[in-house]
């Protein structure tokens, strides 16, 4: 194979198998060839490791933040409509009447669709392409969050809540595949800093709710109870009608107009390039040659990727195979494009046999969907029962109700900083991102466990105050690291399965915790629930290979 590859000093080329390279490109392919991360590498990861130099040595530019903040606002949305539910929930059920047992319906609505979204948006982003699906997930939440408030009807709002739970479900895992696929290797600490947009979302959709519906709400009767829903009573009889009590519609709106905002910011204001990493394993070399070259001149650089680059790495692939073979390969370019229907199909089952490759790939999927599993599963129980449990426990030491609400504030302020140091983890080699998740799982689990085992006012705060805030460090840097870990062939699958299974036993704790409760009404119980299946977690990434933390992502 050698002697079919010669580099030409005097002519600055390099000829491969006859096909010559020439300049710049030249010199850049002589080192890639020469350089040791070549070795052992298939043909899309050869061509994924020139991309990487590329957007590496141009650097943080324009393009990157413009994909930054908009994947960020992908993480608000998600917080602001999961937020939003459970502030419209009472006087939703003031105007309609529906009974008590019904009440937790929306949040059920809310959550099939984030999991279906989860898993529909998560495989489909790896088959119609980043582009698309970045796009989509904003529009249809956008579409069906400004009809949430046009229904008379708890059945239609649960459809309709269901529907943005699907648009929203897909936020997180594409929107950190994607700023992961365009941002330099050197700023992949940003993946973490993603999560910091989620307490703002629940900050503004909290300030919208709080400026409508106390203005916009039913009265109260003289004895201080809600005004009955018109549903429930005879005519003539006060009641809480649909004029009187548009606060939560109006609230709905605002948060739909917010989201159809984000669409147009990614639609219409940016225009999004497609990601090179899917264009080169779907064999459109060329146009992903024409993205790096778009996003030079955006920011106002020059792209030495030349399409002539990769047809050399494709042919230096057929010369080492023997002049090539009939089976479908990832990344072959032109070849691969022109391929029959067969050979297509038979490349999706090679991208999805990439989550059990070999014995280290297929350890890691499934210990990050025990870890996904367990995270939901504890943060799940914590985010619905501590603030009953801190009231419960509240009312045991004398503190009143208005001084529980304060301290809600003061525990779930230092969830930012928390982000901050999740992502400031990325920096430090000594810890990284597996010790980073590790001692932050292990905390977050024992503050819980510490919890239960005391009770006083400055305890509760505290205990409550340190459980968020590692919960938020420690998400922040395992959404951020889910996509590096997988090839991009099958990353946004991977990352979108992941979060998948995470939802679905967020959906079914709280139903074991809350028996859990009953049984035990002091809540120690669910505390204890909620802590083992962290420490799962703690286990399951001690477990994990260290080879894949930081390394390059092709």
């Amino acid at each position: 194979m050698d002697q079919d590859k010669e580099y030409d000093v005097k002519n600055d080329s390099y000829k491969i198998a006859g096909s010559p390279v020439h300049g710049q490109s030249a010199r850049l392919y002589a080192d890639i060839l020469n350089d040791p991360e070549l070795e052992g590498l298939t043909l899309y990861e050869k061509k994924a490791l020139l991309v990487n130099r590329e957007l590496n040595s141009h650097g943080m530019g324009k393009y990157q933040w413009w994909i930054f903040f908009l994947c960020g606002f992908g993480y608000f949305l998600d917080l602001m409509w999961a937020q939003a539910f459970g502030l419209v929930a009472t006087p939703l059920e003031n105007e309609l009447g529906f009974p008590a047992d019904q009440y937790g319906n929306i949040f059920s609505a809310f959550s099939a669709g984030l999991t279906a979204g989860a898993f529909v948006w998560g495989v489909l982003v790896d088959i119609i392409g980043r582009q698309y699906a970045f796009n989509l997930t904003c529009l249809i939440s956008s579409v069906f969050g400004l009809c949430l408030g046009a229904p008379s009807n708890y059945d239609g709002i649960l459809v309709l809540t269901a529907f943005v739970g699907f648009g929203v479900g897909g936020n997180i895992p594409i929107d950190t595949t994607i700023c992961l696929e365009f941002i330099p290797q050197n700023r992949r600490f940003l993946l973490a800093l993603l999560s910091i947009f989620q307490p703002l979302g629940v900050v503004v959709t909290s300030g919208i709710c709080y400026g409508f519906i106390p203005k916009y709400s039913c009265g109260l009767l003289p004895d201080g109870t809600s005004l009955p829903s018109c549903n429930l009573v005879s005519a003539g009889t006060a009641c809480c009608t649909k004029a009187s009590n548009m606060g939560w519609r109006y609230s709905l709106f605002t948060l739909g107009g917010v989201t159809l905002a984000a669409f147009l910011l990614r639609f219409v204001v940016f225009r999004f390039q497609e990601s090179p990493k899917f264009l080169l394993y779907r064999g459109r070399d060329a146009d992903a040659v024409k993205v790096l070259h778009n996003i030079a001149k955006f920011n106002g650089q020059q792209s030495d990727i030349t399409l002539e680059m990769f047809n050399a790495l494709t042919e230096d692939y057929a010369l080492m195979h023997g002049g090539g073979s009939d089976s479908p390969v990832l990344g072959a370019g032109e070849k691969q494009a022109k391929s029959s229907f067969s050979s297509k199909v038979k490349l999706e089952f090679v991208r999805y046999k990439m989550l059990f490759a070999n014995f280290t790939i297929a350890r890691l999927t499934i210990l990050v969907w025990i870890t996904y599993v367990f995270d939901y599963w504890g943060f799940s129980v914590a985010g619905s029962f501590l603030p009953k449990i801190l009231i419960t426990k509240g009312h045991e030491i004398n503190v009143s109700v208005s001084e529980t609400y304060r301290n809600y504030i003061i525990i779930y302020t230092p969830g930012i900083v928390g982000v901050l140091l999740g992502a400031c983890m990325y920096a430090i080699p000594i810890i990284g991102r597996k010790w980073g998740m590790i001692i932050s799982s292990a905390l977050m689990g024992a503050s819980l466990f510490l919890f239960a085992a005391v009770n006083s006012e400055a305890s509760n705060i505290g205990f409550n105050m340190m459980e968020y805030f590692f919960q938020s460090m420690f998400n922040a840097i395992l959404y951020g690291w889910t996509p590096e870990v997988f090839p991009a062939p099958i990353r946004g699958t991977a990352s979108g399965l992941a979060s998948f299974w995470g939802r679905i036993f967020g959906i079914v704790s709280p139903i074991i915790a809350a028996y859990v409760l009953a049984a035990n009404p002091a809540g120690n119980g669910v505390l204890y629930l909620a802590g083992g299946a962290v420490f799962i977690c703690t286990f399951a990434i001690l477990l994990m290979p260290t080879s894949r933390m930081g390394a390059q992502s092709y």
